[in-house]
């Protein structure tokens, strides 16, 4: 079993017109804090961002948010953290989110969602980190990604192995005990790096 004491999660700095997303986002902060789950993210007090940031405060839970110094205005940046960490650029910021996290959640977003999303999943293909990587598919909203990524595996762009690093389900305690038990493949030897 993998000890998932934080979890960061990627999502919309919008709410979308979704209110099924909002909710499960706020349901999301809520299961995290009663699991006492640190809630590492980007700190936003708007968009789902904001949403998560609030189910997990409501209920007592810890909140670590990271974002960049460019975007820390007063209208945008939650006020109401554990922690507020600020970088000096957006790579800073995910090198620290992931450095804060056991394992990570993507809800709906846009394309700094799927940025993030992406990155991460690249660096557990490369040996960079072993942590569990759910995508929490609301209402059916990734099933297009989906398709594509299964696409790239029918046409040799991507292995099964790195496909199987993206753990996928629309319940948020199913999605939560796959990341529990997720076993990381075997780098191969050539991409593990000499970390002495």
């Amino acid at each position: 079993m993998n000890r998932l004491t934080s979890i960061c999660v990627f999502c919309g700095s919008s709410e979308g017109n979704d209110t099924k997303v909002i909710s499960e986002a706020i349901l999301l902060g809520e299961k995290l804090a009663k699991q006492q789950i640190t809630l590492v993210y980007g700190a936003a007090k708007i968009g789902i961002m904001g949403k998560v940031a609030q189910g997990v405060l409501q209920h007592k839970g810890k909140v670590i948010g990271v974002i960049p110094d460019f975007l820390k205005q007063k209208e945008v940046v939650h006020l109401g953290l554990h922690e507020l960490i600020t970088t000096s650029n957006m790579h800073e910021r995910k090198m620290k989110m992931q450095e804060f996290s056991d394992g990570f959640i993507t809800l709906p977003g846009g394309f700094g969602t799927l940025e993030e999303l992406f990155e991460i999943i690249t660096w557990s293909q490369l040996g960079l980190h072993q942590k569990p990587i759910g995508l929490l598919n609301i209402g059916g909203f990734y099933d297009d990604l989906l398709a594509m990524l299964e696409n790239m595996v029918r046409r040799g762009f991507l292995k099964m192995d790195n496909y199987e690093l993206l753990l996928v389900d629309n319940d948020i305690d199913r999605l939560l005990e796959k990341m529990k038990t997720f076993k990381p493949a075997q780098v191969p030897k050539w991409l593990k790096l000499d970390r002495t």
